[in-house]
């Protein structure tokens, strides 16, 4: 059963990566605890995501009020874990949890032109892109349109 854990001082070094081919697309454990770090005025939820007690990987996201979203910063799958859909599975519980918080009425992400492997999972869940900074897409989904 998937679950989250909030990353704390007792589990932050669970050793997680994602394969050498996606390193360009994901930033590592590091970067997600300092961007967790720099939004904590923006309630940053930083959590680990487990398969009953196995850690399979981490995520991240925060309020983003000026654009009146919630900010799908990050979401990994460690390359041990990867394609048994880990990642689909967060990716729900975490719409679900912004749904049932009810902050903002939608959700904003980013991902780099050529992860087409995130671009298939973010339109199969309903985001669509809205915008272009460079080679990054920029998403967005209605909250009140999520499952």
């Amino acid at each position: 059963m998937i679950r989250f854990e909030d990353i704390d001082e007792g589990n932050w070094r669970i050793p997680l990566q994602v394969a050498e081919s996606q390193k360009n697309y994901v930033a590592n454990s590091t970067v997600l605890l300092a961007r967790a770090y720099a939004y904590r005025n923006a309630n940053s939820r930083a959590f680990l995501i487990y398969d009953d007690e196995t850690p399979v990987g981490m995520g991240l996201y925060h309020d983003c009020p000026e654009l009146e979203a919630y900010d799908l910063s990050q979401l990994f799958i460690d390359e041990r874990y990867q394609g048994r859909g880990y990642g689909k599975a967060a990716t729900c519980m975490v719409l679900d949890a912004m749904r049932q918080d009810g902050r903002y009425s939608k959700v904003v992400l980013c991902y780099l032109e050529d992860n087409e492997i995130a671009k298939q999972l973010y339109t199969q869940l309903g985001f669509v892109e809205i915008d272009r900074d460079e080679d990054e897409i920029i998403m967005e989904m209605n909250l009140a349109e999520w499952m």
